[in-house]
């Protein structure tokens, strides 16, 4: 039973229409004074249900004094006067002890209540627990159900409320709740909070511990945080999501390789790992200023390094390296023709030499990339849980899937259907169609249109609209068709465009168009626009549009300085330009075949200004602030598949999607902010990553399939030993500081990027070793 000094005070108040944002955050408020008062045992909210508009609100001391002084307090009065406005009447104020005395404060109604007059009274002890009156309404109108800390008295007043038991049980009791953290909700009326608590997949509360605290009940999950840094869940606006999941198991990825020595290395030790007659793959993700050396592998290191497995090597958009293998395997022979837009790179007798290049697109790329063998489907599958499973680890909870070549409609989405069907998505995704057949858009669009609407399907995975490539010469017409067929049926459109000069080819036959049929509300975009001019961010502001910005420069900016100088690169894409003129900013990272798909990486250029390979390209002038650029990889990307309100903040009412760091990201130097990873996530209310201290929390482990897929061994984004792990063993190259050292368990990035020839051991700095002391 429970000590007889302790006293329990019923607030109950009756809100106005429309006021019950503006309730609970007063009660978050008033929550910790009460809580930092001597005596404080805990507090419960009982929230209205539907067509309800009273809350009661119960506070628990150890003794009546210590409950005086608090209600007595100039805090709380302060706080009292401050409601009442949107209160519908005087509030109702019972103090209830353990002799069931019962009497009202001179700040209440002048009229004491009866022992059970309309007033259920659970409250939850220090840890948050109990909630007595529950399980006193659970044991049956016939008599109590008590234990060691139950209360004869409160559930005699339960037994007699006139609050029903399905009012009790539906009060908002949050499923999960996160507390003792840095929580950055990016909500402007409440920025920084240190609890979250979640109900059916949504923020129910974010505030002080005390506050969220309220919403807890019997089986209520509670989680310390032991202090870290929680964020919204990332959401990447344009990532080939789907496209990228088939083949994730198939792909050995060089992000964040440091040398090409270390890559080199993994790709022969992968070779040994596959099979005949599958490849090995590096697929986009990397660029050669990245490594050490700071050039790109040879044919003949490939040849060397997998002298029988069939090996593709994407860079960028421009060209591949195929081994002796591959270019048996795809059957590129002296004979074979140029294919349209491609060049088959040849030595002085004509025969191949295993480089490609795009002249003028990548279609050639793709098209060889394309003759590798598949997944089955059930490996298909895997592989795109295992894909989802590593952007959980970086913190992505959404995605828009940009769709891209070689992603056929229906035809390609038959693995996420079934992830789907299946609820096996950890990554939400909102998927854009993209025609397949040049010449054959509309009627490709005609078909699309008549099957599926925009926003169909779940919060999980639904329809957001058309894509479309780039605008070849002389197609204006075209497009117009098929901009005016997806303006008439509402449907929300994307269009790749890098440079200018097509972005206002483009904007003409859209406001043409405009003319005739308003865009207002249509939520269309550009991707990329790395050189849109102010006078065309203006058009498309203009026209309601919005830009969906990648992370290409991080990898490409050194050949744009090449080709176009430095000071082109300054304003290449113009991101805060954009932001002035008010159009709606997404960030993404348009992986897997160019950029990484890794945030950080991309919030680490947006906040620094340097690509991988370490070149400063913007000044302050453009780059962002961390707190601007983790709101476009949040709240911004909603706009985009016209989710705004419903993602991207830790805020009442949003979708229960949330990342708690393994570093503080607001504080960190700019160079940490590239390693920093995902301990735990949530989507959807639950927990589908954990890691460390977290890892209790973690869902099963998944297989890999199949087992000698580069996953197995190389699981993801590249990551260096940690210092702790730094002095096991000898240096993994020896002589090399381009290698893994592991020995000093310091950065070498100075090193790296430095002109000396740190990696050539028949020089002084490499045959010294680490030469880290001469910098």
């Amino acid at each position: 039973m429970a000590d007889n000094n302790t006293v329990t005070l019923v607030i109950t108040h009756a809100i106005r229409p429309g006021e019950a944002a503006r309730y609970e955050q007063w009660l978050e408020k008033i929550m910790p004074t009460a809580a930092r008062f001597p005596g404080h045992l805990g507090v419960h909210v009982i929230r209205p249900t539907t067509g309800n508009d009273t809350y009661n609100v119960v506070i628990r001391f150890d003794t009546l004094e210590h409950l005086n002084a608090w209600t007595d307090s100039p805090e709380r009065h302060r706080l009292v006067e401050e409601i009442k406005s949107s209160l519908a009447d005087d509030d109702k104020v019972q103090v209830h002890t353990e002799t069931a005395f019962w009497f009202t404060p001179e700040s209440a109604t002048h009229q004491p209540g009866a022992v059970g007059d309309g007033h259920a009274v659970p409250w939850l002890t220090r840890h948050a627990s109990r909630a007595p009156a529950e399980r006193c309404l659970r044991g049956g109108a016939g008599g109590l159900a008590l234990d060691a800390d139950g209360d004869e008295a409160v559930c005699r007043l339960a037994k007699k409320s006139m609050i029903s038991q399905e009012y009790l049980i539906m009060s908002q009791h949050a499923s999960l709740i996160l507390t003792n953290g840095q929580v950055h909700t990016l909500d402007k009326e409440n920025p920084l909070a240190e609890a979250v608590a979640i109900k059916d997949g949504k923020i129910l509360a974010a505030g002080s511990t005390a506050y969220v605290m309220s919403f807890a009940g019997e089986g209520s999950q509670v989680v310390d945080l032991k202090g870290h840094t929680v964020i919204p869940g990332l959401n990447d606006s344009h990532l080939h999501l789907i496209r990228g999941g088939l083949n994730y198991n198939l792909e050995l990825r060089w992000e964040g390789v440091p040398s090409l020595a270390d890559a080199l290395r993994m790709l022969k030790e992968q070779a040994l790992r596959t099979p005949s007659p599958q490849w090995v793959r590096v697929v986009g993700g990397w660029t050669e200023f990245q490594f050490a050396e700071r050039r790109m592998p040879t044919v003949e290191e490939l040849n060397e390094a997998a002298p029988d497995t069939p090996v593709f090597v994407l860079h960028l958009y421009d060209r591949a390296l195929l081994n002796r293998a591959a270019l048996k395997a795809v059957g590129y022979t002296k004979e074979t023709p140029n294919p349209p837009g491609g060049e088959i790179v040849r030595d002085g007798n004509g025969n191949p030499t295993g480089m490609l290049v795009a002249k003028p697109n990548a279609m050639i790329l793709y098209s060889t990339l394309a003759k590798g063998p598949k997944l089955p489907l059930e490996m298909q599958v895997n592989s795109t849980r295992q894909f989802m499973r590593e952007l959980n680890r970086l913190g992505v909870t959404s995605a828009i899937d940009a769709g891209g070549g070689f992603q056929n409609y229906p035809e390609d989405y038959q693995v996420i259907d079934e992830l789907h069907g299946k609820k096996q998505m950890t990554v939400r995704i909102a998927y854009n169609l993209f025609t397949q057949r040049p010449q054959h858009e509309l009627e490709d669009f005609e078909k699309w249109t008549d099957m599926l609407t925009p926003g169909q399907g779940t919060d999980f995975y639904r329809a957001n609209g058309a894509a479309t490539p780039g605008l070849p010469d002389g197609m204006e017409q075209e497009l117009e068709r098929v901009v005016r067929h997806l303006v008439e049926h509402r449907w929300p459109f994307r269009l790749h465009a890098t440079y200018n000069e097509s972005i206002s080819r483009m904007l003409d036959v859209f406001e043409k168009v405009n003319r005739d049929i308003p865009f207002s509300g249509l939520h269309w975009l550009f991707d990329h626009a790395e050189t849109i001019t102010e006078r065309n961010i203006d058009r498309v502001k203009a026209l309601g549009g919005g830009i969906a910005v990648q992370h290409r420069m991080a990898f490409q900016g050194e050949y744009y300085a090449e080709r176009y100088g430095i000071e082109a690169v300054k304003q290449t894409p113009p991101v805060a330009k954009m932001l002035a003129a008010g159009v709606p900013v997404g960030l993404g990272t348009d992986a897997t075949r160019v950029a990484s798909y890794n945030p950080w990486t991309a919030l680490y250029w947006l906040v620094s200004g340097r690509t991988v390979g370490g070149m400063q390209m913007y000044d302050e002038n453009n780059r962002m602030s961390r707190d601007v650029a983790l709101e476009l990889w949040t709240a911004g990307s909603a706009w985009f598949s016209n989710e705004q309100g419903k993602k991207g903040r830790i805020q009442a009412g949003q979708l229960a999607d949330l990342v708690v760091l393994s570093q503080d990201y607001f504080s960190v130097p700019e160079e940490a902010i590239k390693g920093i990873e995902s301990v735990m996530t949530v989507v959807d209310g639950k927990v589908v990553y954990a890691t460390g201290a977290f890892t209790p929390l973690a869902p099963p482990a998944i297989p890999v399939l199949p087992d000698w897929s580069p996953v197995v061994s190389v699981p993801g984004h590249y990551r260096s030993a940690p210092p702790a792990a730094a002095k096991v063993g000898m240096m993994a190259t020896v002589h090399q500081c381009c290698g893994s050292c592991n020995v000093h368990g310091h950065q070498h990035d100075v090193a790296r990027n430095s002109s000396i020839p740190v990696g050539d051991e028949t020089a002084f700095w490499g045959v010294m070793g680490c030469s880290c002391f001469a910098f």
